[in-house]
């Protein structure tokens, strides 16, 4: 029957709808394969223009700017941003572009618990001797699948005087009713300020990121963020996936409201066979094994029964914590998502795992 592929980050199951290809081969026909340039000498044609527009339109906010992938946008934002008389507090278990980010600014710099609300109040009220404070976390954490208090981030920002930036890799797409984010889903996106996310995961799966926010601070890195001034554009065919991708989105939040049911199915038949399955209502659902050998040989064991997933641990995950991490996508039937769990049950009883 083949093998099924319970590892990627195609959340909506978008890079492979002909629609996405399609919009892909007429933009790579119609504009090339790549400008050989950065965007401010000859690197922008109207398609990216267009679908900075559409990115701003999608998440409502008034501007929006690309770059060749989120970690760039994450690497170029806070040395633009954030001067030496400024503080960035960061959730300690965020992404590592968003670690490498912050280590570029000469910010002063706080670490807070991880979704520790107490902890990061305690940081905020030390941070009111500086002129600005950001607040810096991912919207999913793609490691353990569980989403940030983003209401009781924004209610303490509000209180100190407080920027809020989320990175909504793990996000864009599908949580929420319409597939706007986790600020959508959690009700608070007129109180985020910043969103960086990609464009290689659930939009289309190529490549690409973005910063979308404040016109003048999308003005800001136009001139300031070193990996948008510094990098090619986007390839035309890359835009044009992306720009379909969000396309459909917005014409429907099907697809989007799919996801929810799919990986409820998939956490409760794992739940009751006996895995514990961290995080909570993410498809991105970590099977917690704590051995890292125990998640090496299961993975392997797995794709022998033609179900596709990695064993994931140390350094990646702390020690003790290894796993194997199970992405949920759109274009998993109930019956993929049945045989996976009936997998899973297989190689959990021969290794000692149940």
């Amino acid at each position: 029957a083949g093998i099924i592929n319970f590892c990627a980050n195609n959340y909506l199951g978008l890079s492979s709808h002909p629609e996405v290809i399609r919009a892909a081969v007429e933009a790579l026909e119609k504009f090339g394969a790549g400008l050989s340039s950065v965007r401010f000498i000859c690197g922008t044609q109207s398609i990216h223009k267009d679908l900075e527009e559409k990115i701003a339109r999608f998440h409502q906010r008034e501007d929006a700017i690309l770059y060749a992938s989120c970690f760039d946008a994450n690497a170029g934002i806070f040395e633009a941003l954030l001067t030496p008389e400024d503080a960035v507090l960061s959730d300690e278990l965020n992404h590592a572009s968003i670690i490498d980010g912050i280590r570029l600014c000469k910010a002063n710099k706080y670490r807070y618990k991880h979704m520790d609300m107490q902890d990061l109040e305690a940081k905020l009220k030390e941070a009111q001797k500086h002129r600005l404070r950001l607040v810096a976390t991912d919207g999913a954490f793609s490691m353990d699948g569980d989403i940030a208090p983003l209401r009781e981030i924004c209610q303490l920002a509000q209180k100190y005087d407080a920027l809020v930036f989320i990175d909504e890799c793990h996000a864009t797409g599908f949580l929420g009713p319409n597939g706007r984010g986790t600020d959508e889903l959690l009700g608070v996106m007129d109180k985020v300020t910043i969103i960086n996310s990609t464009l290689g995961k659930a939009l289309g799966g190529a490549a690409g990121g973005y910063t979308t926010g404040p016109k003048p601070l999308i003005d800001l890195l136009r001139q300031r963020s070193r990996p948008y001034l510094f990098s090619n554009s986007l390839p035309p065919a890359v835009v044009g996936c992306a720009s379909k991708a969000l396309d459909l989105l917005m014409e429907s939040n099907a697809i989007a409201q799919s996801m929810a049911a799919k990986t409820q199915r998939f956490r409760s038949k794992m739940t009751a066979a006996g895995f514990t399955i961290s995080g909570k209502d993410h498809p991105i659902c970590p099977v917690m094994l704590g051995d890292a050998r125990l998640a090496s040989v299961m993975a392997e064991d797995m794709l022998n029964r033609g179900i596709y997933v990695i064993g994931f641990s140390y350094p990646v995950v702390p020690k003790g914590k290894a796993r194997i991490r199970v992405q949920i996508s759109a274009v998993h039937s109930d019956e993929d998502i049945d045989r996976c769990v009936e997998a899973f049950t297989e190689v959990g009883r021969k290794h000692g795992a149940l």
